[in-house]
């Protein structure tokens, strides 16, 4: 049974940081990501990793975040440094396991999150100013 549960959401100042984490289960995933999704606003995507330990970033997050994975854990991590308002969103973490988002590309997509088959059920991030 496929399962993804995120942890790590909560409240911080802007500048702070918060990590969160996700806990897969079911399958070996050849893109992950995190996703988010801010009130009245589309979901976007933020990073992705391919088993292979690839990244790709969002520009709004280059620099600050850091996504990385244990593949002998499963999981799934995405570090977040000097947080911003505009980071406030609910984080999703998504997994592809047919690799679907990644295609012919060096990296996984994260433009469209169709391409992402299992999702968890979120997690708030709240910065404050």
């Amino acid at each position: 049974q496929v399962q993804l549960v995120e942890s790590g959401g909560g409240s911080v100042q802007a500048g702070g940081s918060l990590r969160l984490s996700c806990a897969a289960s079911g399958y070996t995933y050849v893109c992950m990501a995190w996703f988010r999704q801010a009130p009245g606003k589309e979901r976007e995507g933020v990073a992705a990793i391919d088993n292979y330990g690839s990244t790709n970033y969002a520009d709004s997050v280059k620099g600050r975040f850091t996504i990385y994975r244990d593949s002998a854990k499963n999981t799934l991590n995405l570090q977040m440094n000097s947080l911003k308002p505009e980071d406030t969103a609910i984080y999703y973490c998504a997994a592809d396991r047919s690799g679907l988002a990644k295609g012919g590309w060096l990296t996984c997509g994260i433009n469209y999150s169709y391409e992402y088959n299992y999702w968890g059920q979120g997690t708030q991030v709240t910065v404050s100013s």
